[in-house]
């Protein structure tokens, strides 16, 4: 798990992230409680001149009732992705939520010197629609 607690990740000049789209799929399961299924699509582009292995993520979910659920946790999808200079990686997950919500988080990750590099979320929301 990444170690991000000590202020040793840098931002890495080139390495970005992007929100390409959330839907919200009521036809996704979701537990009772949190009965909102939302699906995001992101996508993270290495524009330096390193290589970039994604380690892990911890995103914090806060809902408009104030509950805030952190998900951290290893690699990105169950893999351990590599950003060669001039790549991207993108992927889809889903999150569940009682009520609309805003995430914000980052992306941890190694180059292939050893610099231990971190990359923000833009925050997105996970907006309910009127008919929901």
């Amino acid at each position: 798990m990444p170690d991000n607690h000590q202020g040793n990740y840098q931002e890495l000049e080139g390495l970005s992230v992007r929100v390409d789209d959330v839907i919200y799929m009521p036809s996704l399961d979701a537990p009772s409680d949190k009965p909102h299924p939302f699906v995001y699509f992101i996508t993270m582009v290495n524009e330096s001149t390193e290589r970039v292995r994604i380690m892990g993520r911890k995103w914090v979910v806060r809902e408009e009732g104030g509950e805030f659920v952190v998900v951290e946790g290893d690699g990105v999808v169950g893999q351990t992705p590599v950003l060669e200079p001039g790549a991207d990686f993108s992927y889809n997950s889903y999150h569940v939520t009682a009520m609309s919500a805003e995430v914000r988080g980052s992306f941890f990750g190694t180059t292939a010197t050893g610099k231990k590099v971190r990359v923000r979320v833009p925050v997105f929301k996970l907006e309910l629609p009127d008919w929901a």
